[in-house]
């Protein structure tokens, strides 16, 4: 479980095939590797993996399939950075909301706007999730926690403060690059749950 407070802005690597649709990443992240241990989970850019190898200021973790189909993760190169946040322990603040390291779905950026102090962002909202995005709500972007300003049928736009857009990939995205999305898991097992009443 994570929070969506980006602890680093680290840098992917390298890739090194390990079958026919899985590999094993690379990442440089020197805040991160601090105190990670074989096993731990950690958030890439929203989608929760599991490190594998720790030296010096990076560490690797196993890429499946299912995983390359269902994030941005195979978008991407050596030297492109990276949102990166180790598992939330149960003394520490809740800053953000709580994520799962789960992707409901991939979306492009449409659109950028930038103000004297913050910049609006706006996003593709695929259908399969539009009806767990709402306006004030929660929403995970590339494992950034954000809030959603303006929710419509085929889009939603947040807003980002300058630390935000210095301290994520956020900052750094432009119009047509992917994103991972992943919605407030309380709405969905709100519905879960009203659904079986019904």
């Amino acid at each position: 479980m994570f929070t969506g407070i980006i602890e680093e802005l680290g840098e992917m690597v390298g890739w090194t095939a390990t079958g026919d649709d899985s590999g094993l990443i690379a990442i440089r992240g020197k805040v991160v590797v601090d105190d990670l241990k074989h096993g731990d989970s950690i958030s890439v850019n929203g989608v929760c993996l599991t490190a594998v190898e720790i030296s010096g200021e990076g560490f690797t973790a196993d890429v499946m399939g299912e995983t390359l189909r269902r994030s941005s993760l195979g978008e991407l190169h050596p030297g492109d950075p990276v949102n990166l946040e180790r598992a939330a322990r149960l003394d520490s603040r809740l800053g953000g909301h709580l994520v799962q390291g789960h992707v409901d779905g991939v979306a492009r950026i449409v659109g950028r706007e930038a103000a004297e102090q913050w910049t609006t962002v706006r996003f593709e909202l695929p259908a399969a999730i539009r009806r767990y995005v709402v306006e004030k709500g929660s929403i995970t972007v590339d494992g950034v926690s954000l809030t959603v300003m303006e929710a419509g049928d085929d889009t939603f736009a947040v807003g980002l403060i300058p630390t935000t857009l210095s301290l994520t990939t956020l900052g750094h995205k432009q119009v047509g690059d992917l994103v991972n999305l992943e919605v407030d898991v309380i709405a969905k097992y709100v519905e879960r749950l009203l659904g079986e009443r019904s």
